[in-house]
């Protein structure tokens, strides 16, 4: 088996609006720590992705992330009331649901499709 002496993995996000995307992210309480004109990167409670100006839409719709939170609710409620402002034509976000493995997961699409878990485990 080889060792690849790992430090980091970082997935990569499509935009088809790079700015939109962008300012999406940093409304969900991603922190933007660098950016140029074709690539940023986020950090997410010390975990980091990029977000690209790169598009496909059957790329975008089948990218997923699972993060990990305390409060699948309180998640639904705000990110709700954030896309009451129409800012971000095509997010969407869903009722939290229990999932069998576990998890009350709070699914999140991001204004290309991308879709987010938001996953409370051991909710009470």
């Amino acid at each position: 088996m080889i060792d690849l002496q790992v430090t980091d993995v970082r997935a990569f996000l499509p935009s088809q609006d790079f700015e939109l995307s962008k300012q999406f992210y940093t409304e969900l309480g991603c922190k933007l720590e660098w950016s140029d004109d074709n690539l940023a990167l986020f950090n997410l409670a010390g975990y980091r992705f990029y977000l690209q100006r790169y598009y496909t839409k059957e790329w975008a719709e089948n990218s997923m992330l699972h993060i990990s939170v305390q409060d699948a609710a309180d998640c639904h409620a705000a990110i709700a009331d954030l896309l009451k402002s129409g800012r971000f034509p095509g997010a969407r976000v869903a009722q939290p649901k229990l999932e069998p493995y576990g998890a009350l997961v709070t699914y999140v699409w991001d204004p290309v499709g991308v879709l987010l878990h938001l996953a409370q485990w051991n909710p009470a």
